[in-house]
């Protein structure tokens, strides 16, 4: 009897479909991390120099 209901809980596949998905969104999203944290980083960099740059510039009345 315990044979036949380990037997069947090893065919059993209903809890596979959802391992695959946890495991393909973790995929996913690490993917994701590995290509969004160093353009962020390096977007963050480009937008302080053009901050800078633009801070020195003059402009206006008085700056001419």
């Amino acid at each position: 009897m315990m044979k036949l209901t380990v037997f069947k809980f090893w065919r059993c596949e209903s809890g596979a479909v959802t391992i695959d998905w946890v495991v393909l969104t973790a995929a996913i999203v690490g993917l994701g991390l590995v290509v969004v944290v160093p353009i962020g980083h390096t977007t963050g960099q480009g937008a302080q120099q053009i901050g800078t740059q633009i801070s020195e510039l003059n402009s206006g009345y008085r700056n001419n």
